[in-house]
């Protein structure tokens, strides 16, 4: 076992964050215990932060929900991993610190050639748009996707998945820079919405009513305009509100176009449902990971010691692609 355990701590008075030394997590049944490299920052955490997203009962009261590193401790009721192993893992919170535990089914092999950063980026990315395009919306090769957030670590890697799985991909992000860097990673054209009406210029490109599948983490008044721009047996999959859970709608299309509206968070979601969803990843997508065809953008590294800083440019909306915790 580690000789010494360092994890992130909010101050509950002033919500202020301090690197403090505790005893280390052991692994339980159908556990790993991880020696961290780095960890990935998610918008979760700052709202977890702030008191507005409390961990279910089960989970780690610590923030971070992604990691990567080497294996130093294996839980019983394990198969098919080993100490030495490096691995990067969705985690049940406590991901903010030197060590950590993670479910065996939300365990990755890290690819081949990725730095620890790139494979801290992948845990929550990679099973959020997993989960959301492909098994609740359906993507299939040939259809149109609009993702929202094109900039976010979600959104980068969703559009590099879409592209390369055979999706024709679009996307809104709010600087040029942005747009012309998702334009390199596969998207076919990415609008500043900061600048762009998206629903008015997908009309004007011929393609109102055309698009099969989109991805929304804005919500507010982009929801409408998603019902707007979407096509006949269309599906529209929400994950986050950044503009607000409230918007006046006109619901007839969803009538006319037989639209299906859905959501979820990926936290909520069992053990057996996250395993599943990794198991269709290592089959579908980590072939491409692994061939450098996918890889995720990392936008800065800060060391724990920095956390105030890297909450700090999540909270600004100005990074691209993930933010990383270095150990």
């Amino acid at each position: 076992m580690p000789s010494e355990y360092r994890y992130v701590a909010i101050d509950e008075n002033d919500r202020s964050l301090s690197v403090a030394t505790g005893t280390p997590p052991t692994p339980g049944p159908g556990e790993l215990l991880i020696d961290v490299a780095a960890a990935g920052l998610n918008r979760a955490d700052l709202l977890q932060r702030a008191g507005l997203y409390p961990p279910p009962p089960d989970a780690s009261p610590l923030m971070g929900l992604e990691v990567a590193g080497t294996v130093i401790a294996v839980g019983p009721e394990v198969n098919g991993w080993a100490v030495g192993d490096a691995v990067c893992a969705l985690t049940h919170g406590g991901g903010y610190a030197s060590h950590a535990v993670a479910p065996v089914g939300q365990c990755l092999p890290i690819p081949r050639d990725f730095s620890m950063g790139e494979a801290a980026s992948l845990p929550e990315a990679l099973l959020t748009v997993w989960h959301n395009l492909f098994q609740r919306a359906g993507l299939k090769a040939g259809e149109k996707v609009l993702i929202h957030g094109g900039a976010s670590g979600i959104g980068t890697l969703g559009v590099r998945i879409c592209k390369v799985l055979g999706a024709e991909v679009y996307t809104t992000a709010g600087t040029a820079e942005k747009c012309e860097a998702l334009t390199s990673l596969g998207a076919t054209v990415a609008f500043n919405y900061r600048e762009q009406d998206f629903e008015a210029e997908l009309t004007e490109l011929g393609l109102n009513n055309q698009i099969n599948v989109i991805l929304d983490m804005v919500g507010g008044d982009f929801v409408q305009k998603n019902i707007n721009v979407a096509a006949p047996e269309g599906r529209l999959v929400s994950i986050a509100f950044i503009r607000g859970f409230e918007a006046q709608l006109n619901l007839a299309p969803l009538l006319m176009k037989r639209l299906t509206l859905t959501g979820s968070t990926l936290r909520a979601q069992s053990f057996a449902q996250k395993a599943v969803m990794v198991e269709e990843i290592m089959t579908t997508v980590y072939p491409h990971l692994e061939s450098g065809a996918i890889r995720p953008v990392v936008d800065t590294v800060f060391p724990l010691e920095e956390v105030e800083r890297a909450h700090a440019r999540m909270q600004e909306g100005t990074h691209m692609g993930k933010i990383i915790l270095q150990l």
